[in-house]
């Protein structure tokens, strides 16, 4: 079931042919796997520093506000009393994680079902190389125009980054740039296109073996 995708040049001319392996393709199964994995990314992503004051933390309150008996109302210890204003929080936030745990195997199982489906509609592009003479902004906007890209929101997918092209690719707002070491399934499934570099594909593609 390999799939045979064209690889072009930077003007959008195919200058040969991408197949990918049947062992980086998933249909079958994986649909759960990826739900997971989104949600188990978009939780680490998550900052977890929201953070109150409890009784113990609030400044103030050390004294007993008044005497305990005589005044014909409800004994008091402390001004910084949940029940006071000003006093300290009940079980407000506190800073925590979020993090989801992932087995390998699962997370390596919704790569490729995100992968497959992306195949399956079309949605990668592979290009031989992304070279780019300089850092200006209108040589990555003139590619992707070639590569009839540029009006869709494209993910770069790169070996390593390269000075040059996280320069240009900086202030294009619908482009996105990552290495392919690190893409994620929530990468995958949140661009319209995904814009691999051949050397980028072949490191992907052996995360998926």
């Amino acid at each position: 079931m390999s799939k045979t995708l064209n690889i072009l040049n930077c003007q959008g001319a195919t200058v040969g042919e991408y197949i990918v392996p049947d062992t980086a393709i998933e249909m079958s199964k994986g649909g759960t796997a990826v739900h997971d994995a989104v949600v188990a990314i978009r939780a680490g992503r998550r900052a977890g520093t929201a953070c109150t004051k409890t009784r113990g933390l609030v400044r103030g309150g050390g004294a007993k506000p008044f005497r305990q008996k005589g005044r014909g109302g409800a004994r008091a210890g402390s001004s910084r009393s949940p029940v006071w204003t000003g006093g300290g929080t009940i079980f407000g936030p506190q800073p925590r994680s979020f993090a989801k745990k992932v087995n390998k195997k699962v997370f390596v199982l919704a790569l490729k079902r995100a992968f497959s489906e992306r195949l399956n509609e079309d949605a990668i592009v592979v290009v031989d190389k992304f070279d780019l003479p300089d850092h200006k902004t209108k040589n990555a906007v003139a590619i992707l125009k070639n590569l009839n890209l540029y009006d869709n929101l494209t993910l770069l997918t790169v070996p390593e980054y390269e000075n040059t092209v996280v320069c240009a690719t900086g202030n294009i707002p619908t482009m996105g740039i990552v290495r392919s070491a690190v893409i994620d399934v929530y990468d995958i499934m949140s661009c319209e296109k995904i814009l691999f570099t051949k050397d980028a594909l072949d490191a992907f593609i052996a995360r998926l073996a």
